[in-house]
Formats: structure tokens, C-alpha cells, sequence
């Protein structure tokens, strides 16, 4: 058989300023060669055995190749990070859309025809290096923007807002989130006591808890979440004017999330199911994109929003302060070595260019502290910003000098300023014009360890994304809370958390409650516990639809979406062909599972080849499948139990499945026939399609399954708790 052509688009070029830093690499990057050498140069001739005293004999200490080889092997592992040591990165590239000359005056941020060089990295927060993607968790999103000005970094996570408001409490919420130092369990989880003890004392975490319950927290691919900046940065023009900026990023495939049980099966069966997803991707010439959006408010007009912008626990509705998107990134390319690249990478929220500057946010300003400590326990000193990965594209220069793994070799006598030595004139960096210029502003006094008034309501703007959230993104979230509290053996947290949550909406609060054991939420209670702050703001909306996913508006864009199609002998080739190929021509990607490896004989005689097994692939690794029709290939797959709980799976899962003549047999266990009397197809109920292709008009039954799936996902589908998958 003849496979099906896939269409592709032609891979975007990039310009000289989006290729620099991948020359840098390149003279730091060696191929594969055909000697073996020590890494002193010297000529090893055999590379399969020690040098011993005889045959027999003992191994002697004078084997210096030896010696070299183990003890680099013994010292290749480094510190990983605290928080994200699980992540995936790529390279790409930035370009603007428009110039921001009227708002910064950062370089990278006036030219739309300069692509600026990026590489992203994805990850999670909790777990360590080895711990699964798919877990419930808070999803860094890191980019370091190699400009002709320095680097920046624009380091943020999947959610618009954090745990706490002052970074003194994060080693306290990382020690309560990690595994529970006596026994180091459970790997890369919250639902336990430590975590839930932590934030059920400490209110400010309410809004935080709602997103990382929300299908934010399991997202279906890296490529398919937004990113965020989290705090409030400025930007300042060239006449030195400000406003306060909150960075988004917009994935162009779509927002969307995966169901838990879901998520649960993947951990288990690909542990690197996001790793290898964003991998794969680039690799077949899907590059990922994400638009950089701004929300941009002018310096002292943010007392109009209602609360404080310093806040890293509030974010801003986008129905009060639309975003602009500004510019778009693309990723084109993959790292040539994991450790190299993506370990060795160091983010830092002070990495700044001129026309971007911090605030006062508590949080942000111990960042910039931390991120600096942590390179150097991680990359072993002070030089890590000479890795490869790290080095600026554009020129650098200072007096900073010697340390571990230097590699600059700096020349001359000269190693201060200002100095006359070095050139024979005066040298001296004394209040310049250009450059980096910090924004004046104003301080307050006295110096005071306290928390401002101004961040002490917890609850408004948690009770403000749950009103924003769809039914049945709403019942997702009470499932998650009561799936994390029932994990916890200590009643009196359980009840301490919901008390709480009827802070946010009693309704809520309730429906957590009901099967944990505990009392009913008590609001009084809460208010009553050192740390509740009796305090409301006044809220400009009441709900803002951008913060649901499920309340976006669906588009046809299918674009590497995963279809399984179900075969087995005797399979109706005529019956799904042309429904194949216009699936790939909308960017899908199918792939053939039957019962066995090798070819299915179709009903015409032809083979057709199978890409997967039921038992080496399952519903989960899957957006959406379709069942062909031919009767000996439904009846074989209606006494397989395994085809039947793939479909069963799919259907508990939401996702859209597609039945074809006699394949629709094997929905009939969740009480599904064909009956195409009124037309050639059917959708007995959400993402259900069983089509007739000897009736369907051209393209009828390919158009529905492609509107189904553009959808991602029908969480609306009724009694899937009652589905065995």
C-alpha cells in the first residue's frame, strides 16, 4: 500500500541575527571521530582493557588511562537545580511584530525585521531530574534572549501567580512541597501533609492552590501552554518614561490540559511523554510558536486596578487591561547535547537590557538574589556565564577576573578602573549615558521588616478565577483538591484547608469537603487563625473569561494532533483512506495499531503496515481515534479486550472518537450503534461520530472529526465516572 503523502510547510529560514549564537555553539560543539583519544590528545589503542601485571594479574596504578576514565566518569554528575530540575529546552528565535519605541527602549524590541536568538526551557517545579512530566505541578517557562545588547532573561511559569508574596517564605514552601525529608516521599507530588499543613496556615497561597487544582497544572504538551512572567516588571523609553508591564506568552496551538487519570497513566507508561512530545515536534518541522503578549499600565494609574501591582499573587484580568501581543518566538531547533545545553543553562531574573526594570515585588527581589547563589553551587563558581550555552552574543568586557573553570583569557597588566595603563589614556566608568540606567524612584521610610496592607487580601482574586471556569472545569478542580486532601492522614488539615476555601466560595468549599471526613467549612473558623488578613479589595470584574480554557473559541487547527487508528485482517481500506489523508493534510498526525507488528491484510488484500500494538501503546498517548470499518477487522477487535478498553479509555478521557461502518461495533459496550437512516453520520453525544462512508458526501465525515478535535477535549461528555478504563 501506498502511504498516505503528508503535507508539510516549509521550514522557516532565519535571518544572520537568529543564526548568531548557534556559530557560537558551533565552535564549541564536536562531532563524532574515528580515533579515540585521552583528553590530553594522546592516541588510545585499545580501549577494552586495563593495564595489569600479567594476563591475570592485578591491575596496575600506573594505568593513567584508566585513572583518567573513571575519574571523569565518578565527577560527571553536577548539583541539579532545587526547584525545576526536571526540564526539556529548544532553540529558536524572536521576532517583533511592531516597534515598542513608544513604551522601551530595549534594542530587541524596535526592529521587526531582527529575529534575536532564544533558547527556552520547560519544567517542571517539584520534582527531581528523574521524576515523570506529567505530574500536577506548576510548569516553569524560562527564555534567554541573546540581544545585541546582553542577554535577557524572562523567567516565569505556566500560572500568572505564585505561593507566596515575599521570597523569605520560599525555602519554607519548597521544604513543605518537596518529599517529606524522613522518608523521601512522595517523589514530585503535593498530596501529602507537609505541603498541605504549609499552605492551609498561610491564606496567601488560596489563589496559587486554584490554578495548580486547575487542568493548568497538567497541561497536554509544553507547546500547548501559556507562560507568564508573574511579576510586575517596567519598561522605560528613551526619555526615561515608565509603565508597568506583565509578560504572557500565547501558544499558538491552543491552551489545553490533560484529564488527571489521564495524566496518572502517562507518568507510568512515558515518564518522558513531554520531553519527547516538544522533541518530536521539532524534529518532524512542527516548530512550536508563542506570541509574546504585554499588559501595559502607566505609571500611577495602577491604584485603578483595585489591588497592588507589587502583588505576586494577583494577576491582571485581561478584560480590564487587554494584552497586546507584540511578537512571536518560534522553535526550530534541538539541543545537540542535553547536559550541555539544557542542564547547563543558567536563568536569572536580573539578566536585564536597557528599557526593562524591576519593581519593588517582594518575590522578584529575592530572586535576584537567589538565582545568582544557586549557579554557584550548581555550575561550580563564578564563571558560569562562560559555558557556551550562557555566553552573550554581543561583546563583553569587565575586571572581574581568575576563579574556577576561567576560560576568557584576559590580556594585559590591567585589572581595575579606572586605570591609565591599560591604553594610555584615562579609563574611567563614572555615571556614563549610555547603558544600563536604573529607574529613579521614590522610597519610602522607615526601614521596616513587615508586610504591607496592601497584600492582605487572599481570597478576591482566587474566588475571581473560580467564577471564570466553565462546569466542568470547575469539577475538575474539586476533584483535585479532593484527591490531594485525601492524601493527607492529618484531619485537622483537611478541615483547616476548607475552611479556607470557604473563603472563596462556599459552594466550593462544600463540594471539597463532603467525602474527606471532616466537618463541614467553616469560614469563622478560618477567619478566626493567626495569619487570615479580614480584608477584601474591591473588585473591578467579576470574572474574566481568559482565565478558562475551556472557554476559548475553538478553531479548526488539528496541527500535530495524535489519531490512532484501530485495524486488524479484513480492515475496509476504502473506508478510512481519504479520511486518513485529509487528516494529515490538516496537520494531524495517525498512527495505525492493530494486534500485531508488521502488516494487516486488508479486505482488499492489500497490507498495510502497523505502527503500534495494544500492549505496546494504549488510548492515552492519543488525542483522538478512529475505528475503521470492515467486518472481520470489527469483529476481531470487538473480542479483543484490549481494543475495547482503548476505546472505553478514550471515551472516560473526553476525547473525540471516530467509528466507521462495521467499526462501530466496538463502541457498542458503552451502548453506541450506527443507525444512518436520517443521514450518513451520527453524534449520539459529544465527540461520538459514527459515519457511513459508502453514503457520507465528500469530506462530510473528515470535516465533523476534525471540528471535534479541534475542540481538544468534550469535558461535558456525561457518566464517564461510570466508564471501567
Amino acid at each position: 500500500m501506498t502511504q498516505p503523502k503528508r503535507s508539510t510547510a516549509s521550514a522557516p529560514k532565519l535571518s544572520n541575527g537568529a543564526t548568531e549564537k548557534q556559530k557560537q555553539l558551533q565552535a564549541s560543539t564536536a562531532d563524532a571521530a574515528s580515533t579515540l583519544t585521552t583528553n590530553q590528545g594522546l592516541h588510545i589503542p585499545d580501549n577494552h582493557n586495563s593495564l595489569k601485571a600479567g594476563v591475570r594479574g592485578p591491575t596496575l596504578m600506573e594505568d593513567f588511562v584508566l585513572r583518567e576514565k573513571i575519574t571523569h566518569f565518578d565527577h560527571e554528575r553536577i548539583p541539579e537545580r532545587a526547584v525545576h530540575a526536571r526540564g526539556s529546552a529548544a532553540h529558536g528565535f524572536f521576532k517583533l511584530y511592531k516597534p515598542m519605541t513608544q513604551f522601551t527602549s530595549a534594542g530587541f524590541l524596535q526592529n521587526p525585521e531582527l529575529e534575536t536568538p532564544v533558547f527556552a526551557r520547560f519544567s517542571t517545579v517539584a520534582g527531581s531530574r528523574g521524576s515523570a512530566d506529567t505530574v500536577r505541578d506548576v510548569r516553569g517557562f524560562a527564555v534567554k534572549f541573546y540581544t545585541d545588547e546582553g542577554n535577557y532573561d524572562l523567567v516565569g511559569n505556566n500560572i500568572p501567580v505564585f505561593f507566596v508574596q515575599d521570597a523569605i517564605k520560599f525555602p519554607d514552601l519548597v521544604h513543605a512541597l518537596k518529599p517529606e525529608p524522613h522518608n523521601e516521599m512522595p517523589q514530585a507530588a503535593s498530596a501529602h501533609d507537609t505541603f498541605w499543613d504549609f499552605v492551609s496556615l498561610m491564606p496567601e497561597s488560596t489563589h496559587m492552590l486554584m490554578w495548580a487544582m486547575s487542568d493548568r497544572a497538567i497541561p497536554r504538551s509544553y507547546r500547548m501552554m501559556e507562560g507568564f512572567g508573574v511579576h510586575t516588571f517596567r519598561f522605560i523609553n528613551a526619555h526615561g518614561d515608565a509603565h508597568f508591564v506583565k509578560f504572557h506568552w500565547k501558544p499558538k496551538l491552543g491552551v489545553h490540559g490533560l484529564a488527571w487519570d489521564e495524566a496518572q497513566k502517562i507518568a507510568g507508561k512515558d515518564g518522558d511523554y513531554h520531553r519527547r512530545d516538544l522533541w518530536e515536534a521539532i524534529d518532524k518541522g512542527d516548530f512550536p510558536e508563542w506570541e509574546l503578549g504585554v499588559q501595559i499600565i502607566e505609571e500611577g494609574q495602577e491604584d485603578k486596578l483595585g489591588f497592588d501591582i507589587l502583588d505576586p499573587t494577583k494577576l491582571i484580568p485581561e478584560s480590564v487591561v487587554p494584552v497586546q501581543r507584540i511578537g512571536k518566538m518560534v522553535l526550530n531547533r534541538n539541543p545537540d547535547n542535553f547536559f550541555a545545553e539544557t542542564e547547563q543553562v543558567a536563568f536569572h531574573p536580573g539578566h536585564l537590557v536597557p528599557g526593562i526594570d524591576f519593581t519593588d515585588d517582594p518575590l522578584l527581589q529575592g530572586r535576584l538574589f537567589s538565582y545568582t547563589d544557586t549557579q554557584l553551587s550548581r555550575l561550580g563558581g563564578a564563571n558560569f556565564h562562560e559555558i557556551p550555552i550562557n555566553k552573550a552574543v554581543c561583546p563583553f568586557h569587565n575586571f572581574q577576573r581568575d576563579g574556577m573553570h576561567r576560560q576568557g583569557i584576559s590580556k594585559g597588566r590591567v585589572a581595575y578602573e579606572p586605570n591609565t595603563l591599560a591604553t594610555g589614556a584615562e579609563f574611567r566608568v563614572d555615571g556614563g549615558a549610555q547603558g544600563f540606567h536604573t529607574h529613579p524612584q521614590a522610597l519610602e521610610s522607615p526601614k521596616i521588616r513587615r508586610r504591607s496592607p496592601s497584600f492582605d487580601d487572599h481570597f478576591s482574586h482566587a474566588t475571581l478565577f473560580w467564577n471564570s471556569q466553565s462546569p466542568a472545569e470547575k469539577d475538575h478542580i474539586v476533584a483535585a483538591f479532593r484527591f490531594e486532601l485525601s492524601k493527607v492522614e492529618v484531619p485537622d488539615i483537611r478541615q483547616r484547608m476548607v475552611d479556607n476555601l470557604a473563603h472563596v466560595d462556599a459552594k466550593l468549599a462544600a463540594r471539597v469537603a463532603a467525602p474527606l471526613g471532616i466537618n463541614a467549612p467553616d469560614a469563622k473558623a478560618a477567619a478566626g487563625r493567626l495569619g487570615f488578613r479580614d480584608y477584601r479589595i474591591a473588585q473591578t470584574v467579576d470574572e474574566d473569561a481568559a482565565l478558562s480554557m475551556a472557554g476559548r473559541p475553538a478553531t479548526d487547527n488539528i496541527r500535530t494532533r495524535k489519531v490512532a487508528i484501530l485495524v486488524a485482517d479484513g480492515v475496509d481500506l476504502l473506508s478510512f483512506k481519504r479520511l486518513q489523508q485529509e487528516l494529515l493534510d490538516a496537520g494531524a498526525q495517525c498512527k495505525v495499531v492493530a494486534p500485531q507488528l508488521g502488516h494487516v491484510t486488508t479486505s482488499s488484500g492489500k497490507q498495510l503496515p502497523a505502527d503500534h500494538t495494544f500492549s505496546n501503546t494504549s488510548s492515552i498517548m492519543f488525542d483522538a481515534v478512529v475505528i475503521p470499518g470492515g467486518a472481520a477487522s470489527a469483529a476481531t477487535l470487538a473480542q479483543l479486550g484490549d481494543a475495547i478498553h482503548f476505546v472505553l479509555e478514550a471515551y472516560k478521557h473526553c476525547k473525540t472518537v471516530c467509528a466507521l461502518n462495521e467499526g462501530a461495533q466496538l463502541l457498542g459496550t458503552l451502548g453506541f450503534a450506527l443507525d444512518t437512516k436520517d443521514g450518513a453520520l451520527m453524534e449520539p453525544t459529544e465527540g461520538i461520530l459514527l459515519g457511513d462512508s459508502r453514503k457520507a458526501a465528500d469530506g462530510q465525515i473528515s470535516q465533523a472529526l476534525i471540528a471535534a478535535m479541534a475542540r481538544h477535549r468534550h469535558w461535558d461528555r456525561l457518566n464517564v465516572e461510570a466508564v471501567p478504563a
